[in-house]
């Protein structure tokens, strides 16, 4: 069974499938082993640190593939932007904050405008823009997301609905082609998924990092602004973060008021990743985390997910 959508269609690849942009762990590698495996996958730019773009555009614009990049539209300035619309991106991806400034640059460089929201004000805003892809984020993703979201089951629906003919994308606790065949029964053109992408071959992350996720389990995830806190990270209160366990989480939890105010609080937490105690960043994985067991090259990741939601969605049909 061919899965062809409207997000197949628009950027004309063979799978309903896009890495999320993951800042700093989506790097080219990761995003062009995803689009030579017939998926879209997306470099993590974040606040596009203009080191690392030079260093990671150039690598998916290579591949020769259907590729984009992915910004954090609070901390993103115009010029990273424009330095990835040199590398002709077939999108760009805005998330949290105000997509407004970026838009007509993107549109103006040829590029797609890929907007995540994560309620319906954010979508309704999106459209309005003119976002020629809408993810709906629900709160089981790992990583960042809204503090005050909604599932991704009752959430994409909603957002399909509202976007008509605009392809909309389900993002939060898809890990296997279960979950894109789900995507794809809410309505949804396809899925974007992050965690599992996490734990690949080409994923920039640190060994310890990968088999964290690997052997990590959904009801240890949690969604909490205490790590951005420690870390003395500039994220906007409205996002909070899901990780695995972490040794603050449970020193802190319930307590983020105090902590912001503790000076100490958060020159001992640098202290405690300089000693190693603590690793440097946090674990970001999603309650779908479960359906991590390997760590396999990420285009063959793709091959296998776009069959398992084939094959889900024939034994549906079926029954």
């Amino acid at each position: 069974m061919t899965l062809s959508t409207a997000f197949t269609r628009l950027f004309g690849v063979r799978h309903p499938i896009a890495s999320a942009p993951m800042g700093g762990s989506a790097g080219g590698a990761l995003a062009a082993a995803v689009s030579l495996g017939g998926g879209f996958g997306l470099l993590g730019a974040g606040g596009g640190e203009r080191d690392w773009l030079a260093r990671e555009l150039p690598i998916v614009a290579r591949a020769g593939r259907p590729w984009g990049v992915g910004f954090l539209s609070w901390a993103a300035d115009v010029r990273g932007v424009e330095q990835a619309l040199e590398y002709d991106p077939g999108a760009v991806m805005l998330s949290f904050g105000d997509p407004g400034p970026f838009a007509e640059r993107i549109r103006a460089a040829g590029a797609a405008v890929i907007v995540q929201v994560t309620d319906l004000e954010e979508a309704r805003q999106a459209l309005d823009l003119g976002a020629d892809v809408v993810v709906a984020q629900g709160t089981e993703s790992g990583g960042h997301g809204a503090r005050h979201g909604r599932s991704t089951l009752p959430f994409v629906p909603v957002v399909v609905d509202l976007a008509g003919p605009v392809p909309v994308l389900a993002a939060g606790g898809i890990a296997d082609g279960r979950g894109v065949a789900a995507a794809l029964a809410l309505g949804a053109a396809g899925a974007l998924i992050g965690t599992r992408f996490q734990a690949t071959a080409e994923a920039l992350v640190a060994p310890s990092t990968a088999e964290a996720i690997v052997q990590g389990r959904g009801q240890d995830t949690e969604r909490s602004s205490v790590l951005d806190i420690a870390r003395s990270s500039a994220w906007p209160s409205a996002y909070t973060s899901r990780t695995l366990g972490h040794p603050y989480l449970d020193r802190w939890r319930g307590r983020e008021a105090e902590l912001a105010a503790s000076a100490d609080a958060q020159r001992d937490y640098r202290a405690d990743v300089a000693r190693g105690d603590v690793p440097r960043l946090p674990v970001w994985a999603g309650e779908a985390v479960d359906l991590v067991t390997d760590l396999p090259p990420a285009a063959e990741l793709v091959a296998a997910l776009a069959a398992q939601a084939a094959d889900a969605l024939a034994r549906a049909g079926r029954s």
